[in-house]
Formats: C-alpha cells, structure tokens, sequence
C-alpha cells in the first residue's frame, strides 16, 4: 500500500478506532511521511497547473500531520538551560540545509526551509514551507502549513496563520516577490498574489473585504489579494441591532510596477503611495 492510502484509511479509523495508531504499519507511514515533509520533498500545498487552479492542497499529508500528533509522545527536551514538554522536536540541520537562523529563530521539525531563506529570531511550525530567498523577520511566525514563496519579506511581528483543519482547507498562501510590513496578520487560507505589497497593520482574514479603490469603481475581493497590488488598513460601515459601525477592510489603492528589478520597484511602489511598513 501506498503512503497515501495507509495514511488516508488511517485518518478515517481513527475516531472510532484510536489503537489504530499503534499499529506498526500506520506508525511507519506517518514517520515517512513527515521525513519527505521536513526535506520538502512532498509539502501541503503546491502550485497547481492551470488558472483556474492555482494552488492544489495535499489533504493527505495534513492528515499525516494531524496523526503524527497522535503517535508521538511528549518528552522533555533541552536547549542549554532551558527545558521544554512537547512532542515535535525542531530542527537542527540548518548549517547543511544553507539556511540562516539567527537565535533564538526556531524552525519546528515537519516544516521545511529552502536554502537561501533566512530566520531572525522568528518561528516557523509543522507543515510550513518557506522558499528561497526570503526573509522571516523578527517575532514574525509562519503557522502550521503556511506557503511562502520565492524573495518574500515578512517583516517584523507578521503573523501567518496555520491552517490544519479541516484538512481540505487550503492554507495561507504567500506567493513569490510578495512584501509584508510589521504587523501584517494573514490568516484562514487567504492567498496574497505575487509581488503584492501589504503595508503595516493589515489584517486579512477569509471574511475581510479586499476593495480594490484605485479606479473609478470599486472592485471586492474575498480571501485573494491580486498580483502586485498595493494594500493599506481600511473600514467599511456595517449596519448592527445597536447601531452602524465600522469595521475592518483593506484597500487596494494601486499596483506595484512589473519589472525585472523587485527590490527597486517595491522601494518605488512604497515612496508613490506612502505605505507605512
């Protein structure tokens, strides 16, 4: 049997049938699994083949992920003096992976760092993979199977949601040359479009209207930032039994120039429309 087929028969046991995970078999797949996971041979998500399905998510493996919990076993670890309790240990092979981690950065075992990507004192979980060439900021944290693309800057205190269940929700998808400013928040499977800029305090949730305000007419998207937009902290009225009140938005308030040079054109899409970031 596959790993796919062991892990997925398994998932669906489980509920009525827990012992299913001391069975040799279910242990030895699930341990496979999150070996291929943690060298980024297999990943939860990956880019899909067509426009009209640009991200195809691997149900089985967070499946895996959700199952591992159940067969590993808390223990106490150490790192000098301090202690920990938990089950995932993290990993340690960053010198011969070419990935810098900055203390006290920590990349938990099950995610994967292509080499180029770059920890400062950050934390990415289980599930997650981070491309080449990006940077994860200070307190800046990747949740459980988020997707960061190529030349990605999450800067300081950006939070990228996890997303494990349920395990056929897509998870927060941050594609390549993409710029988030302190503070920036992502979560519950929204997908930010390449080279998009995300200016400081942006907040971006499944529910949040993303209104594009840059021309004439506004435009609305839910859960999708598009490639190269330029986006700022908003609010819209929204009508309550107590009253009208505002509430969260974000706006798109123009596009990021197409160009071979990201580095000069973000600096530029930053000056031309004063993100703070």
């Amino acid at each position: 049997m596959s790993l796919e087929k062991i892990i997925e028969e398994a998932y669906e046991i489980k509920p009525e049938k827990p012992e299913i995970l001391q069975e040799s078999a279910v242990q030895e797949a699930v341990l496979a699994t999150l070996e291929l996971l943690d060298t980024g041979k297999v990943r939860v998500a990956e880019p899909g083949e067509t426009p009209e399905s640009p991200w195809k998510v691997n149900v089985w493996i967070k499946k895996a992920i959700l199952l591992y919990f159940g067969v590993m076993e808390m223990k106490e670890m150490q790192a000098g003096d301090l202690a920990f309790w938990d089950k995932i240990p993290v990993k340690t092979n960053h010198r011969l992976n070419g990935v810098r981690v900055v203390p006290p950065g920590v990349a938990r075992y099950g995610s994967f760092l292509e080499p180029g990507a770059i920890m400062m004192p950050s934390y990415v979980n289980i599930g997650a993979y981070v491309s080449t060439g990006t940077m994860v900021d200070t307190w800046a944290t990747v949740g459980s199977c988020g997707q960061v693309g190529k030349s990605v800057h999450l800067s300081g205190g950006v939070g990228i949601g996890g997303v494990l269940e349920p395990p056929q929700a897509e998870p927060v998808i941050i594609e390549d040359h993409a710029f988030l400013g302190s503070r920036v928040v992502v979560v519950e499977g929204v997908r930010v479009g390449t080279g998009a800029v995300l200016g400081s305090g942006v907040i971006l949730t499944s529910s949040t209207k993303i209104i594009d305000v840059s021309g004439s007419q506004t435009q609305v998207y839910n859960g999708y930032v598009p490639p190269n937009s330029v986006v700022i902290p908003g609010s819209i009225p929204k009508k309550f039994p107590a009253g009208e009140f505002q509430v969260p938005a974000a706006l798109i308030i123009g596009k990021r120039k197409e160009s071979t040079d990201k580095k000069t054109t973000l600096n530029n899409a930053l000056r031309e429309f004063e993100v703070s970031v």
